[in-house]
């Protein structure tokens, strides 16, 4: 809890069997944290054994992809705050109370943005090609659509009233890795206060997806400024997830 507002962590989970029980470890050990949503995106490993270990609270999202897990866990997410975030190791638990620091009355979302040389730990997938395309998507959205400052569009770590999040829910298009750019451009499309602040980002435990492999990092680029532009173009039609 977190003066006196509960707080809710999501975990959207494919494969993490490696990370996932360090990573709820870490964040409960907070004391901050009141129920933490891992979301189960179809994985094939020892990841929900993994999290049955503690005390996470596992749900099922059988639409593949990132995008669509997220959708989920913010939807059974019940926290007055919900902290989006990833269960590979990469983000700290103590963060947490960074970014709820910076909520309180000012702001309605809070973003983390790993691209601050200073807290890139040792072994971290952020070379300067991954940094550089982060900062740069960030850039766009940030003119694109006069929002604040962004070096980091593809941050996995945000954090968001609850009733700021049910007001744009109905309107997520994006199941895919690209979704980190659409809840920002539709934060600030919406009007609401958002800041972005300086986290910490250490080494993945685990394989990665996309961040190991330069091609499919390049393509992911493209997806995230294909998407911003047909956002500012208004082409994009909000849909309704069941």
């Amino acid at each position: 809890m977190w003066k006196g507002k509960t707080v809710s962590l999501v975990f959207p989970a494919y494969n993490e069997e490696e990370g996932i029980k360090k990573s709820i470890d870490d964040f409960s050990s907070t004391g901050v944290i009141d129920e933490i949503v891992v979301v189960n995106n179809n994985s094939t490993d020892g990841t929900v054994e993994e999290a049955k270990k503690t005390n996470a609270r596992i749900v099922n999202e059988y639409n593949k992809g990132y995008g669509h897990a997220v959708q989920r866990g913010l939807r059974e997410a019940a926290g007055d705050y919900i902290i989006m975030s990833e269960p590979e190791g990469t983000f700290v638990g103590k963060d947490a109370i960074k970014l709820l620091t910076y909520m309180d009355d000012d702001f309605d979302a809070v973003f983390g943005t790993r691209t601050s040389k200073e807290l890139i730990w040792s072994g971290a997938k952020m070379s300067w090609f991954w940094r550089l395309g982060n900062w740069f998507l960030g850039k766009v959205i940030e003119y694109l659509f006069n929002g604040p400052c962004l070096t980091d569009a593809g941050g996995g770590m945000k954090l968001f009233k609850k009733e700021t999040i049910r007001k744009i829910q109905d309107k997520f298009t994006v199941g895919g890795s690209h979704f980190g750019p659409e809840i920002m451009i539709l934060l600030i499309k919406n009007k609401f206060k958002v800041v972005e602040i300086p986290i910490n980002y250490r080494e993945r435990l685990g394989r990665s997806k996309i961040s190991g492999y330069f091609w499919k990092a390049l393509i992911l680029g493209f997806q995230n400024l294909y998407l911003i532009f047909k956002y500012r173009l208004g082409l994009v039609r909000p849909k309704k997830f069941r």
